[in-house]
């Protein structure tokens, strides 16, 4: 009863800050016109021609709908008879399972956590199955999904102990979501503990491993990389910083600016995280007086650019192949970092700022095979850049190493994707029919 009152009261407060979080659309729409378009979907309306039945697959964005690639490739295989729906939040995210897959799976996206708005969007559907990943818990359409008997299953669970802290705190409302999957997969034994310090179930929570390992260069990527080689100079060195966020490129500039110094002809690439962020990221690297390029403009750098703008989507796992050195952005302020297995898929070296706690995991493997450098924050993040770029130019040995070592990490902790899909696989054919 308690429980059920929680739900009522999440409900109600929910549906008072409906007017809140469609004007947060709209005001994020001014950067990215996208986000006011097919409001109706995230209202639950989805389009008639939509099959039902099916299973519902849901990543944030980007990043989630990369990392689950390979599961819903192999649930494609394994269950060709039910309808997948690829759902997501962003306008980026939904590009991206547009490009991946096409008509192959139905996409749209995830409704607003709201009592109607998750009710018309499990009608409209009537899943036999609903798949979460990481930490997507969203109390009303959990619960309403469990009473229309659909199963639900959460992979590749993370839950840092930060936002355990967090979570916690609202343990009426959280609780309840964690123990109503019928299956939760998690990353490691540490987020496995935390899933049950939340109150999972100790027989229905198991480790998997990082559905993030599941990588692979397909056809589409090296079409990208045979593309993208033509805009660039064979003969100078670059390095990348990869999606990066307010504050990233700042630093990346300034490093470049004295590395420029020792390095005249390198090339330093930027690829900003979102969209909308594109042209402000063009105009600062001007505004400090570099000489840049564009990938939208479709032409290729000058013997005079010194920074490259990646203002593109769907090309940054080309790019990495590309890079010299890489540098993941996020990793310099309080973003927790972004997917350091991507750049050593290539066996490219890699360097990370202090704050990865989204990956403290994967961050140790590397390090403990000596597979990545991180930054310390007791020193300046400019002045530790531009040391360790310089030695890695200067000594290319040391790269390869760090790269192999990387990569060796990817092929050692693959599998999760096929523990994920069986999993699923048993959950719907023993579903309450």
């Amino acid at each position: 009863m308690k429980s059920f009152l929680c739900l009522l009261l999440y409900r109600l407060i929910i549906f008072l800050l409906l007017p809140v979080v469609l004007l947060l659309l709209i005001v994020r729409s001014k950067n990215n016109p996208l986000y006011r378009q097919r409001l109706a979907e995230r209202l639950g309306f989805l389009p008639k021609h939509f099959q039902k039945g099916g299973i519902v697959v849901h990543a944030a964005s980007v990043g989630e709908v990369l990392a689950l690639k390979p599961f819903v490739e192999k649930l494609l295989v394994a269950i060709p008879e039910l309808p997948v729906t690829f759902t997501t939040f962003t306008p980026t995210g939904s590009a991206q399972v547009e490009k991946l897959f096409g008509q192959r799976v139905q996409h749209c996206y995830f409704p607003l956590d709201i009592y109607f708005c998750s009710k018309w969007f499990l009608k409209a559907l009537a899943p036999k199955a609903m798949v979460f990943m990481e930490t997507e818990l969203w109390p009303n359409t959990i619960a309403l999904a469990k009473q229309q008997q659909c199963r639900l299953l959460l992979v590749n669970g993370r839950l840092s102990a930060h936002s355990i802290k967090s979570y916690q705190k609202l343990a009426w409302l959280i609780t309840p979501a964690v123990q109503s999957f019928d299956y939760i997969y998690t990353q490691s034994q540490e987020n496995l503990d935390n899933y049950l310090a939340l109150g999972a179930k100790p027989l229905a929570s198991s480790v998997s491993g990082n559905l993030k390992y599941d990588l692979s260069v397909n056809d589409e990527v090296l079409n990208k990389q045979m593309e993208l080689s033509q805009f660039l100079p064979f003969d100078r060195k670059l390095w990348m910083i990869a999606s990066t966020h307010s504050g990233d490129e700042k630093i990346a500039l300034a490093a470049h600016q004295q590395l420029l110094k020792q390095y005249p002809d390198l090339l330093l690439v930027i690829v900003p995280r979102h969209p909308e962020r594109f042209e402000q990221v063009v105009k600062l690297a001007k505004n400090q007086h570099f000489s840049v390029g564009q990938r939208s403009l479709k032409q290729s750098v000058t013997s005079d650019d010194q920074v490259w703008v990646l203002d593109s989507l769907g090309e940054l796992m080309a790019m990495f192949s590309l890079a010299s050195i890489v540098v993941m952005g996020g990793s310099f302020s309080t973003i927790g970092g972004h997917n350091p297995l991507e750049p050593a898929l290539f066996k490219k070296p890699i360097i990370v700022g202090s704050d990865m706690s989204n990956f403290n995991e994967i961050m140790q493997q590397l390090t403990q095979v000596d597979g990545i450098i991180a930054l310390n924050n007791e020193q300046s993040a400019i002045e530790q850049l531009v040391s360790h770029v310089s030695a890695l130019i200067e000594n290319e040995h040391r790269g390869v190493t760090l790269g192999q070592n990387a990569y060796q990490v990817i092929t050692a902790n693959q599998g999760a994707s096929d523990k994920s899909v069986e999993k699923l696989q048993h959950l719907v054919n023993s579903a309450v029919i």
